[in-house]
């Protein structure tokens, strides 16, 4: 090992040495924080940053992918169920297209690309099975595309066409949803999943779609649509109407000084209302058009009217009778008819009647007696507003009733106090926390401005320690600028074997008598002096020299 580096390594361990209990502890946990907070910057900069492979997979798919990626050596990570899977960022994309090479995933496949698999021998069945499954695919693809959406399926019924105009039937599709962890269909997404459905199968209807999700709740049924059922139905109602008739009391009378109560019944019967109605047009009829005949025959009135009439005989001649040259009138025979058809305003209507129509509804008002704005308050003006809110209906069978009572704001004081000391307590705590964490950050403060200032001090502070002046024997031979002189007096430069003729002046003391030193007095003085004058030319040089020696006398 090199000596710079020996010398290094010794003046660090005689650094350390000299430190006292509490600063060991200090820099061994100064060193251990150190150390721990380096491995896990290198972990967390060594760890590969992951990215998702695929995602919406089904269980099997994603097993046969976690068998690639085992085959080919890749870690990955599975989240969001099993349904996500995670490999390091440098390897989606070949890991992705080693899949697609294998067909993988494989459920995802479907759709139309059905219809690329089928030969010209197939049956007619298997081409309208095919065809129904591709659009059952399609559909459940953009279904699945929807936010919210992690897993969907979709099955047709469609009947077969008859020649029977009466026994034809409407096809009905079920749709089963299955949402993302902590994700909720809402009912627009719901009606959209319904229209879309309905809108890809020629002759369905939006109330022949029944959309389930994967916890048994039907979000459409099939004849109702997606409105739910009348127990929601009526719930929702009631909610909605509650919530603005007391909006609207509390503005008015004050928060907390009523209650609503709503009780709504709902029509759960559906059906096809078909109605005709005929008017005249305005401004009297209109003919589409009018028709005349005319007939007539006989002798007639006038004079050119006389002429032979009678029966044909065996040759097909006229033979006379006795009457036909009378001209009688009698035997004139004249018809005259006329067809006139009006044009006639015909109105035909078509009504689709739902579930969940408003049968009737009872409101029951609550208000305090005890408050004030109550107390001032018109019953009649209170019991017109509700009416009108609520959209009573009188001939329906709608009821509204408002009574003055008193509250019991025992429970209601009781959750106040409750509230409020609640709230007391998590001020307190987040108060305390704010302290705990001011005072660990202080603390660490003071704890490394303590380590910096003991370090400053202990580089800076130079021990003093009696030494043996006979092995100062090293400086011998060189030639040191002592002062000899007092009170500016001039100096000399003499040798390191002068000393014996080196006088030294006395001291004067005061209130002391005058001294002369003797020669080994003077001797120690002149080493003393010659450690000075070193000292001060070259300090670094004497502090090595010093420790050199302080080291030697600790070995021996």
């Amino acid at each position: 090992m090199p000596a710079a580096v020996k010398n290094v390594w010794a003046r660090l361990a005689a650094y350390v040495k000299g430190f006292s209990a509490a600063q060991r502890t200090i820099a061994i946990l100064v060193v251990a924080a150190l150390v721990l907070g380096g491995i896990a910057l290198a972990s967390w900069l060594g760890k590969a940053t992951y990215a998702p492979l695929f995602t919406g997979l089904a269980a099997a798919d994603a097993s046969s992918v976690t068998d690639q990626l085992t085959t080919d050596g890749v870690p990955y990570q599975l989240t969001d169920g099993g349904a996500t899977i995670l490999v390091p960022q440098g390897s989606v994309y070949s890991e992705r297209l080693k899949a697609a090479a294998n067909g993988l995933p494989s459920s995802n496949e479907g759709g139309y690309s059905l219809l690329d698999q089928m030969g010209v021998t197939s049956s007619e069945f298997q081409q309208n099975v095919t065809y129904k499954r591709a659009i059952e695919g399609e559909l459940a693809k953009t279904i699945m595309a929807m936010d919210g959406v992690q897993t969907a399926s979709v099955q047709l019924a469609i009947p077969e066409k008859t020649v029977f105009v009466s026994e034809e039937k409407d096809p009905t599709a079920s749709v089963f949803i299955a949402t993302r962890n902590g994700a909720q269909l809402t009912s627009d997404q719901v009606q959209a999943i319904v229209h879309l459905t309905s809108a890809a199968v020629e002759g369905m209807q939006p109330t022949d779609v029944s959309v389930v999700d994967a916890k048994g709740q039907t979000l459409s049924a099939v004849g109702t649509g997606a409105a739910g059922s009348g127990t929601d139905q009526a719930a929702d109602y009631d909610q909605s109407t509650s919530k603005k008739i007391q909006d609207l009391l509390d503005t008015t009378l004050g928060a907390g000084n009523a209650t609503v109560v709503v009780s709504a019944t709902m029509n759960q019967n559906t059906g096809t209302r078909t109605s005709e109605s005929y008017a005249s047009p305005t401004g009297g009829p209109v003919a589409l058009n009018e028709s005349s005949s005319t007939e007539q025959y006989g002798a007639g009135s006038g004079a050119g009217s006389a002429g032979a009439t009678g029966v044909l005989g065996p040759d097909n001649i006229a033979v006379p009778n006795g009457t036909a040259s009378s001209g009688a009138a009698g035997n004139d025979y004249k018809n005259e008819s006329a067809t006139k058809n009006n044009a006639v305003d015909h109105t035909t209507e078509t009504t689709q009647i739902p579930a969940g129509a408003l049968e009737n509804q009872s409101i029951s008002v609550a208000l305090n007696s005890k408050a004030a704005s109550v107390q001032n308050a018109n019953l009649q003006s209170i019991n017109d507003l509700v009416s009108r809110a609520a959209g009573v209906d009188t001939n329906r069978g709608d009821k509204v009733a408002v009574a003055m009572m008193d509250f019991d704001t025992t429970a209601a004081s009781q959750a106040a106090a409750a509230l409020k000391a609640q709230q007391q307590a998590d001020q307190q705590a987040s108060l305390w926390a704010t302290i705990r964490t001011a005072g660990i950050v202080i603390g660490s403060l003071l704890a490394l401005i303590a380590i910096m200032w003991v370090i400053a001090r202990r580089s800076r502070r130079q021990e003093r320690e009696a030494v043996d002046l006979g092995e100062l024997d090293a400086f011998a031979g060189e030639t040191f600028q002592l002062p000899l002189a007092m009170d500016g007096a001039d100096r000399d430069a003499l040798g390191a074997g002068d000393a014996p003729t080196v006088a030294l002046p006395t001291l004067p003391v005061e209130d002391a008598p005058t001294e002369v030193l003797t020669t080994e007095e003077i001797s120690a003085e002149r080493r003393r002096q010659d450690i000075q004058a070193l000292a001060e030319r070259d300090p670094k040089r004497t502090a090595d020299l010093l420790r050199g020696l302080l080291d030697d006398r600790a070995s021996v």
